[in-house]
């Protein structure tokens, strides 16, 4: 048959089907004249074709839909989720969601903090995206290990890449391999039940801990660290986090940042939380704040609204109740302004850290282009503990795949991989560590519309392609067992199960081998 082109508005509105096991007869959808393999009249309405396709040493026979676009979504957060849902408004599309870990929904399930679950309401809407008749989550399969995006783009018409930055950003500064030095990411991972963090143990039996950083997960961070442990007991935080933070001796969190109130990266809703967070006071130098009330006029609202809460809790006195609070309060937290670390300083036996040095800074420049410069003074802050935040880092997946490792994200134009015809990015691997969820639920939008114009435009490859059964006989080959959505519908179950009995809303499973044994995997 000769190829043509896709033309979206042209095609037949057939529902999804899996190819069928070798030997059967294959059928589609469930009416009585589909039930019939002699109906004339259906065979001249749905011709099939049967193609062999070819992926390294494998010829499958695959009974395909001619007029099917076969499209993948490497990664399950909210880039990945949000990405499958745009895509499924083509009629006829089919999605399939490749994830590493055992079970999905990414940053919602491993980096939104315990105490927030309202955010992790997103869940629901990416719940119905994977019970789409059109769409297939499988999880506990590696792209780059287990299979390689070039099988992926012989397999699909198109793929996205949507997996995140997985990496933190290093301080690259003397004693940052010291034990009591970790990342922020990290840490949260640890909480928040992230299988590659669930051994990390980190040593809370300091008095102080410094954050590097003055961002939500530096916030996020600092609040874990001195939130009253019986009041993390009704979260999904894991058993294992619980009982350290249980026995935690930190009693103060200072989070340090290069420039100044105006520039930090957190958000008034996180800063209120710290504020009025149970047991802890704020520490805040009113000199830090000189000035910056005539600045603070010509600056965008959320800017002003953000800046002006902090200016009131540095410089106004409280009420008599929120003083006795404050005077009452076992555990302080502060922020540092103008001070950009230089070396984690070890303990007198040169085993652990002990403090952070310091540079003193001033600001240069204006608006987005102000920059932290050297005063040429130091100070030495000491410390137990101490977690940078000073950023997250995508890695490249694929030699195939062109990657910036300089800005930790994949060149594309408007999601468009650039020289790689077919293949797209979404999220923080398509734009940077930036924003928050509603961001990426723009971004991958916006990555999705683009890719169904180029299918309008007939600018992807011609032709039926196998999609997952192809993807599905590489795997088997390689000893790879993906987990379904109704796998990770069990498991959800058997966390929801384990969490009833102690007042959570789940005891999250950490071990990904665990996983599996429960699955019968």
């Amino acid at each position: 048959m000769a190829s043509r082109c896709w033309r979206w508005w042209g095609w037949s509105a057939w529902p999804r089907t899996r190819p069928p096991p070798a030997g059967s007869t294959p059928t589609f959808g469930g009416s009585d004249e589909v039930r019939d393999p002699n109906a004339t009249a259906l065979r001249n309405k749905r011709r099939r074709m049967q193609v062999r396709v070819k992926l390294g040493k494998f010829q499958l026979p695959l009974d395909i839909q001619e007029k099917t676009p076969q499209i993948c979504v490497v990664g399950s957060g909210p880039a990945g989720f949000y990405t499958a849902q745009h895509l499924l408004k083509h009629p006829q599309a089919h999605v399939d969601i490749y994830e590493k870990q055992p079970v999905p929904f990414g940053l919602v399930r491993f980096g939104v903090a315990p105490d927030h679950p309202e955010v992790k309401n997103v869940i629901n809407t990416f719940t119905q995206t994977a019970h789409s008749g059109r769409c297939a989550f499988w999880g506990n399969v590696e792209v780059g290990r287990d299979v390689t995006v070039p099988e992926l783009r012989e397999a699909y018409h198109a793929v996205v890449l949507s997996y995140g930055a997985e990496d933190h950003r290093a301080l690259e500064i003397p004693g940052e391999e010291l034990p009591g030095v970790c990342s922020a990411r990290a840490f949260v991972g640890w909480y928040n039940g992230l299988p590659e963090n669930r051994e990390l143990e980190p040593d809370l039996s300091c008095d102080t801990a410094v954050i590097l950083g003055q961002g939500n997960v530096a916030l996020d961070v600092a609040r874990i660290l001195l939130t009253p442990p019986e009041h993390l007991e009704r979260t999904d935080i894991t058993k294992a986090a619980l009982g350290v933070l249980r026995q935690s001796r930190v009693k103060t969190v200072w989070l340090v940042g290069r420039r100044g109130p105006l520039q930090v990266a957190f958000t008034i809703k996180e800063l209120r939380e710290m504020i009025q967070l149970p047991g802890a006071r704020p520490i805040l130098d009113p000199a830090d704040f000189l000035g910056l009330q005539d600045k603070i006029k010509e600056v965008p609202r959320p800017r002003k609204r953000l800046t002006e809460l902090l200016l009131r809790t540095a410089t106004e006195k409280p009420g008599p109740e929120e003083a006795a609070r404050r005077a009452s309060a076992s555990r302080a937290w502060g922020l540092r302004f103008f001070r950009s670390p230089q070396q984690v300083l070890p303990s007198p036996d040169g085993r652990r850290a002990a403090g952070v040095r310091l540079a003193v800074t001033r600001l240069e420049g204006v608006g987005e282009a102000t920059r932290a410069v050297p005063t040429g003074d130091m100070e030495d802050l000491p410390c137990g503990l101490v977690l940078s935040s000073v950023g997250y880092k995508s890695r490249p997946v694929d030699p195939s795949v062109p990657f910036d490792s300089k800005l930790g994200v994949i060149p594309n134009v408007e999601g468009r991989v650039m020289d790689v015809p077919g293949l797209y990015c979404s999220g923080w691997v398509k734009r940077g560590p930036t924003g928050v969820i509603a961001t990426t639920m723009t971004d991958s939008f916006l990555t999705g519309q683009m890719l169904l114009q180029d299918l309008k435009a007939g600018l992807l490859p011609s032709g039926p392609r196998p999609g997952y059964a192809a993807i599905q006989a590489l795997l088997s080959s390689r000893g790879v067992r993906p987990v379904s959505f109704s796998d990770w519908e069990k498991l959800d179950a058997e966390e929801v199960a384990r969490g009833q009995g102690t007042g959570k809303p789940r005891e999250k499973l950490v071990d990904p081998q665990e996983m599996l044994r429960l699955l019968g995997h």
